[in-house]
C-alpha cells in the first residue's frame, strides 16, 4: 500500500516473542500524520533498515539499550525526506538519516539526524548500509579490534551478509587471506566468485570443523564474529596465539530460550583465552565508535568511488511487509543487506 499524506501506518510490538519472533508480535496500526512543533521536523520514511539486533530489542531483557515497549513503534534506522521543517537546520526536501522506526512517518528535533548529500543521494539507501551502520560496524570492528596484518588468516562469519560481506573485503584490502562462512552453495560461491574471498564454507555441512583446518592451515588471526553457535566452536581451536575475535552479535542465540544447551564450552573458551592470550572483545558501534563515523565515512566513501566493493541489497516493497521479512532474515533467508523500500526513492 502506497504512502498516504494524511495517514502514518505504522508497525508496533504487539506481544513479546518466545523463541523465534512470528507475526502475531507485530500489529499495523494507522494513525493522523503529525504536526511539527517549534524545533522539529516531518519526516517521510523512504528505507527501512532490518537488522538482527532487533530481535534483541523485542525481549523485556537487560542490554545496552532499552527494550521496546509493547504497542511502541519497532525501532529502526531509516532513510527520509524531510516533509516540513520548524528547524534553522533543515530544510522541507532535504534527505536524512534518521531512527524514525517502522512507520511511514516520525516527528524528529534534528538531534538524531544525519543530513545527507552529494554522490549518496544517487542511492539513497547505501547509507543504511555500505556506507551506513553496517559498514561501520564492519570497518571498525575489523580495522579497530581485528587489526588485520597483510598475510593473516580472517574468518569472517555471515559471510554474504550486510556486515561479513564488507569484513571480507576489507580484509582483502590489507592483504589477507580471507575465508568466509556462509548458508548453502549459492552464497558461498557468491563470496568467492564476486566478493572475491579465498574460500567459503558451508556453515550447514556436516564437517565445518574439519574444512576449517584444511583451509585455515595456518591458524586463524582474526574471526569476525557475528553469528556465535555452532560456528563459534568450530573456529576456536584454531585460532592462532593473540588473535583476535571482534564480536558485533550473536544470531545463533537470539532466539534461544535455554540457557545452558548442549554441553558446558565455557571452561574450553576460558583455556584457550588464556593460553593463547586471545583478545576478545564486543562492541556497540553507536556507542563505542560514535566520534569515528566522520573517518568512517569519508574513507568508505572514496573506496566505494574507486568502485573497490561489491554491495548487495536484499529489497521488498511495503512497509507491511517488514514483519515477515524481519523474520525470515532471522533465519538465514535474505542475501545481503536486507531493506523495506517504504516509498519512492528518487531525490
Amino acid at each position: 500500500m502506497p504512502q498516504d499524506k494524511h495517514t502514518n501506518r505504522r508497525i508496533v510490538l504487539a506481544s513479546r516473542p518466545h523463541g523465534a519472533p512470528v507475526e502475531s508480535n507485530f500489529r499495523l496500526e494507522s494513525q493522523h500524520v503529525p504536526t511539527p512543533g517549534a524545533g522539529e521536523v516531518l519526516l517521510r520514511t523512504v528505507w527501512l533498515s532490518l537488522d538482527p539486533y532487533m530481535r534483541g530489542r523485542m525481549s523485556d531483557a537487560p542490554s545496552y539499550v532499552p527494550p521496546i515497549a509493547v504497542n511502541d513503534v519497532m525501532s529502526a534506522g531509516t532513510v527520509a525526506v524531510v516533509e516540513q521543517s520548524n528547524h534553522p537546520d533543515y530544510a522541507a526536501g532535504d534527505w536524512v538519516v534518521s531512527q524514525s522506526g517502522w512507520q511511514d512517518f516520525a516527528l524528529s528535533t534534528g538531534n538524531d539526524l544525519f543530513k545527507l548529500s552529494g554522490p549518496v543521494l544517487k542511492h539513497p539507501s547505501r547509507a543504511l548500509g555500505i556506507l551506513g551502520m553496517t559498514g561501520f560496524t564492519a570497518y571498525m570492528g575489523l580495522l579497530d579490534i581485528g587489526n588485520p596484518q597483510p598475510g593473516e588468516t580472517v574468518v569472517v562469519a555471515a559471510a554474504t551478509g550486510a556486515v561479513g560481506s564488507m569484513v571480507g573485503q576489507i580484509a582483502k584490502l590489507k592483504g589477507c587471506y580471507v575465508v568466509g562462512i556462509a548458508g548453502g552453495e549459492e552464497k558461498c560461491r557468491y563470496a568467492e566468485e564476486v566478493l572475491g574471498f579465498d574460500r567459503c564454507l558451508d556453515h550447514r555441512s556436516a564437517n565445518l570443523s574439519e574444512a576449517l583446518r584444511r583451509h585455515c592451515r595456518d591458524g586463524i588471526d582474526v574471526y569476525f564474529e557475528s553469528v556465535g553457535g555452532a560456528v563459534f566452536n568450530a573456529v576456536l581451536p584454531l585460532m592462532n596465539t593473540k588473535g583476535r575475535i571482534p564480536v558485533c552479535g550473536l544470531i545463533a542465540d537470539y532466539n534461544s530460550t535455554d540457557t545452558a544447551p548442549g554441553a558446558n564450552l565455557l571452561p574450553a573458551f576460558q583455556s584457550a583465552i588464556l593460553r593463547k592470550r586471545l583478545r576478545v572483545q564486543g562492541f556497540i558501534i553507536t556507542q563505542d565508535y560514535a566520534n569515528r563515523f566522520g573517518e568512517f565515512f569519508t574513507q568508505m566513501s572514496q573506496w566505494v568511488a574507486e568502485e573497490r566493493f561489491v554491495f548487495r541489497e536484499d529489497v521488498i516493497d511495503g512497509l507491511d511487509n517488514a514483519p515477515e521479512t524481519f523474520i525470515g532474515m532471522l533465519e538465514g533467508k535474505n542475501f545481503g543487506k536486507v531493506l523495506i523500500r517504504v516509498a519512492g526513492d528518487k531525490p
